[in-house]
C-alpha cells in the first residue's frame, strides 16, 4: 500500500533578459547570505556574486557593439545560470532535510515553491472497518507460506489482546471499544518460527 505526500521543490523563476537575470540573481544571493538555513553556502554565494558582477560588466560592454562583446556576454550569462542552479541545489537539500520547514526554507532564499506528489510505501496501516467498533488492518506481505499474528491494545500498550491469526497479510478486528485510541501490531510466522512484532500503529476506533 502507498500513501501520497508532497515534496516541496525550489524553483528559480529566471527572466530571459540579462538585466532581469541580474536582478533576480542578486536577490537570491542577498536572501541566502547570512541565512541560518544555509550555513555552508558561503563559497557558492561568493562565486555567484563574482559571476553576477562579471555578467554585469559584460552586459554593459555589449552596448558599445564592439566585436566579441555579445559572445562574451552570453558566456558570462551561462556561468551565472550554472551558479544559480548550484544555489538552488543547496536550498533543495536544506528543504529535503527539514520537510516540516521546507516551504519556509525555500522562500527564505528568494525562490518559489512547487509541490510535487511523492509516493511512500506503507508497510502497516489501519482504517475503519465495515461496522462500528471494527478496524481493518493491512500489513506488508511476507513469504508465500506465512501466517500473521495480530494484537491490539486499548491502554497504551500495557496489555495486549491477541486477535485470530490469518494466512493473508490483512484482517478485520471486531468488538473494539468505540471512540478509543487503540494500538495495533502484527508479526509474521514462517516455517523458521515467529518473527518480531512490528512497529505499533494507532487508530481511533469509530
Amino acid at each position: 500500500m502507498t500513501i501520497t505526500t508532497h515534496r516541496h521543490l525550489a524553483v528559480l523563476l529566471l527572466p530571459h533578459t540579462v538585466p532581469g537575470l541580474l536582478k533576480t540573481g542578486h536577490s537570491v544571493v542577498t536572501a541566502m547570505t547570512g541565512n541560518a538555513y544555509f550555513p555552508s553556502a558561503t563559497p557558492a554565494l561568493t562565486s555567484a556574486t563574482s559571476l553576477l558582477t562579471a555578467l554585469d560588466v559584460a552586459e554593459t560592454a555589449t552596448k558599445s557593439r564592439a566585436a566579441g562583446t555579445v559572445p562574451a556576454r552570453n558566456a558570462a550569462r551561462a556561468e551565472v545560470l550554472v551558479a544559480l542552479q548550484t544555489l538552488k541545489g543547496i536550498v533543495q537539500a536544506a528543504a529535503d532535510a527539514r520537510p516540516d520547514l521546507a516551504e519556509t526554507i525555500i522562500t527564505s532564499a528568494g525562490m518559489s515553491v512547487k509541490k510535487t506528489p511523492k509516493r511512500i510505501k506503507v508497510t502497516f496501516v489501519a482504517k475503519a472497518g465495515p461496522i462500528s467498533g471494527s478496524v481493518h488492518l493491512v500489513a506488508k506481505a511476507a513469504a508465500p507460506r506465512a501466517s500473521y499474528d495480530w494484537a491490539w491494545s486499548a491502554d497504551g500498550g500495557k496489555t495486549w489482546t491477541q486477535a485470530p491469526s490469518t494466512l493473508q497479510a490483512k484482517t478485520t478486528i471486531l468488538g473494539l471499544p468505540i471512540a478509543t485510541t487503540c494500538e495495533f501490531r502484527y508479526r509474521v510466522v514462517t516455517k523458521a518460527g515467529e518473527g518480531d512484532w512490528s512497529q505499533v500503529i494507532t487508530f481511533v476506533v469509530k
